[in-house]
């Protein structure tokens, strides 16, 4: 996937003008009737997934002064989504994805690439054009997006309810099952391998481990 260095051309202030086409309507789509519960999380249908996500995404609790307003989404909003998300996935699974996501995005503020403003490029987990076609593709049957520009395609699932699942999405269909098994330990060694084996990127990184250390503490790991 290969996305690394997203995050920090973002805040370092490099970011590029939105390519045509990339941004999604400011209309967002009803929110799952369990806003706050992951039954993945490790705590049964209490768990607090919005209190989470703003502990490993330290911006996500507004979106004042985003680029994309129509992009950003606080950890309020963005919470159902990522609990439904997670129901098929184990705590430390999920806490890998949160963390890959605020990573990725900026804490929610982007849904597509800025810098260098790739078309086709997005969703909360930053996947390539290709992944983003693939699965768009698994949500909406290849009629749907054959003969779409990539940013088209991109559009197809940047709305919340598809968005942040894509992370999900791309763990459950791209990693390995000895990747996954590692990374359900919970351990650093498995978010190493997830980032290493599955997403092609060092996880190593600091700025990656600073989303890692707080996705643990979140999700008590």
């Amino acid at each position: 996937m290969r996305t690394q260095y997203l995050s920090v051309l973002l805040l370092s202030g490099l970011a590029a003008a939105c390519p045509k086409g990339s941004r999604q309507a400011t209309t967002t789509a009803a929110a799952p009737a369990a806003t706050t519960t992951a039954a993945a999380a490790g705590a049964g249908s209490t768990f607090d997934m919005a209190a989470a996500v703003r502990a490993i995404m330290p911006s996500s609790g507004s979106c004042a002064g985003a680029q994309f307003p129509d992009e950003c989404r606080t950890a309020d909003q963005a919470a159902p989504f990522i609990a439904k998300a997670c129901e098929s996935l184990s705590t430390a699974e999920c806490a890998a994805t949160v963390a890959l996501m605020g990573l990725e995005s900026v804490d929610m503020k982007f849904k597509h690439n800025v810098s260098p403003g790739r078309p086709g490029q997005g969703t909360a987990n930053m996947m390539m054009p290709n992944f983003v076609s693939e699965y768009a593709t698994d949500l909406f049957g290849a009629a749907k997006v054959a003969g779409k520009s990539p940013n088209d395609v991109l559009a197809l699932v940047t709305p919340d309810e598809y968005n942040f699942g894509s992370a999900a999405w791309f763990l459950t269909t791209k990693c390995t099952a000895d990747v996954r098994s590692s990374l359900k330990t919970g351990t650093d060694a498995g978010w190493i391998a997830y980032n290493s084996n599955c997403l092609g990127v060092d996880g190593t990184l600091s700025e990656r481990l600073a989303y890692w250390n707080r996705a643990k503490t979140a999700f008590n790991l």
